[in-house]
């Protein structure tokens, strides 16, 4: 998969460090993946999320970060729409973000 962009990743495990390893495991995981539909990703990650609208809810670090994509599964690209706080993430709207 092409994900787009892990500069935001990059950013945010500068700022939460304690994330970092997972947030790279994530990203090595999903480049090499080929998601052809949810259930793949439900396969690799079962306490995944799938949400309306192509988006991809990931738990990182025991849940204490939300790591939201939206996915093409027929170009195999994976946008990064929201990496931030379990907090954060329940002022958002996951489905349209």
């Amino acid at each position: 998969m092409r994900v787009i962009a892990k500069k935001t990743l990059r950013d945010f495990w500068e700022r939460h460090n304690n994330c970092r390893e997972n947030l790279i495991s994530w990203y090595d995981e999903a480049v090499h993946a080929n998601w052809k539909s949810p259930a793949d990703i439900s396969r690799a990650y079962p306490s995944v999320s799938i949400l309306a609208n192509n988006r991809v809810v990931f738990n990182v670090k025991g849940n204490t970060y939300r790591l939201i994509v939206k996915i093409n599964y027929g170009y195999g690209i994976v946008w990064i729409r929201f990496i931030g706080t379990h907090a954060e993430y329940d002022k958002i709207k996951a489905e349209s973000i």
